[in-house]
């Protein structure tokens, strides 16, 4: 029964009026807010090797040796060390460097050695509070 005859019923209708103001309200918000960050390259300064002669046999006062061979081992003044791990290399560096005064440390590395092997001697030598850090390198005379 229908006691409504005049009245034609309404289709729903959706208003997208509103709804894309809410959405410009929050695309406006979202650029405003976000933070735009420029990826720059790394600049970095790497150490020239000069060509001069220098005599190997000769001892440097305050510093300590470290070689790492492309197997991963080390040596502390020609002296190997047992475990590779971070604390036992610290602790190698403190007992060769007792009697030194903020000794230099010289880092020698093979050439097939690995990065890791290298930072590992690096954040010891940081961990037992040495700074001085320097690395050997190796000149190609072609004749």
């Amino acid at each position: 029964m229908n006691f409504q005859r005049g009245k034609q019923s309404d289709e729903p209708e959706i208003n997208l009026v509103p709804m894309i103001d809410v959405l410009l309200v929050i695309l406006i918000f979202l650029v405003i807010t976000t933070t735009y960050s420029k990826f720059a390259a790394l600049e970095i300064n790497l150490p020239q090797a000069n060509t001069e002669e220098v005599d190997k046999n000769v001892e440097k006062p305050n510093s300590i040796d470290i070689t790492v061979n492309a197997m991963g081992d080390y040596t502390i003044n020609q002296v190997p060390v047992k475990s590779s791990s971070i604390e036992n290399l610290r602790d190698a560096l403190q007992s060769t460097a007792q009697n030194l005064a903020d000794p230099f440390i010289i880092i020698s590395a093979d050439a097939k050695a690995t990065h890791q092997s290298v930072i590992t001697i690096m954040e010891a030598a940081r961990l037992a509070g040495y700074n001085k850090i320097t690395f050997t390198t190796e000149t190609n005379h072609i004749k």
